[in-house]
């Protein structure tokens, strides 16, 4: 059960005047978890640990998997297969989060999630496999985040890897909501680029496809 303490109780227990906190919450430092409809400012326990930089006995590590489609459910399986073996050899407790959805999707179930999570002091370390696992895009905004509540982010393989077919499905998407928003020459040349990438990625298919039946 969450306890939560006045501004003159919080003051105290982190050291600094109730009008230092009420400048804080002026200039968005650190606005109170909830505020009385009589005005009365109220701070939570999570707010005490972050202030206070004290980790939670029951903070966990998190490892994190995702593909970006359902046909790609074998190397989602490789992942977690990967990431548990290495969290069971470091011999600490974990929960793995899996997603299917575009590294540029910032909506996905198992993302939210993870993120809630974090913000609610829930997270020791979020281990990946590989650094675009976890956002194609917009990794260093959830690692700031992240940093917030004293949450680190662990990459197993730094190396750069990327399969051609999901990173071409991922520029289609970002081509296409370009082109919803533009008109005229603009978008039909988005368009135009769409179709030369999805033909591009066709052919290498059927190039493979050859090269494996030869």
């Amino acid at each position: 059960m969450n306890k939560y303490y006045s501004i003159h109780e919080f003051s105290k227990i982190i050291g600094v005047s109730a009008q230092t906190l009420r400048n804080w919450d002026s200039n968005g430092k650190l606005h109170p978890h909830h505020t009385t409809a009589s005005g009365y400012r109220y701070y939570s326990d999570e707010q005490l640990n972050q202030v206070m930089n004290i980790k939670p006995k029951n903070r966990i590590t998190i490892g994190y998997c995702r593909v970006s489609s359902y046909k790609q459910k074998d190397d989602l399986e490789r992942q977690i297969y990967n990431v548990k073996t290495y969290l069971m050899a470091k011999g600490q407790p974990f929960e793995i989060i899996t997603d299917i959805g575009s590294g540029i999707n910032y909506k996905k179930k198992g993302l939210q999630e993870l993120i809630k999570r974090i913000s609610q002091n829930q997270v020791e370390r979020v281990v990946v496999l590989h650094k675009d696992r976890l956002l194609r895009f917009g990794f260093e905004l959830v690692e700031y985040i992240a940093s917030l509540y004293n949450c680190e982010i662990e990459i197993i393989d730094n190396t750069e890897k990327s399969e051609q077919q999901e990173l071409v499905e991922e520029l289609v998407q970002i081509i296409t909501v370009s082109s919803c928003k533009s008109q005229g020459k603009r978008a039909n040349k988005a368009k135009k680029l769409v179709q030369e990438l999805i033909q591009g990625e066709e052919s290498n298919d059927k190039g493979n496809k050859s090269n494996a039946d030869t």
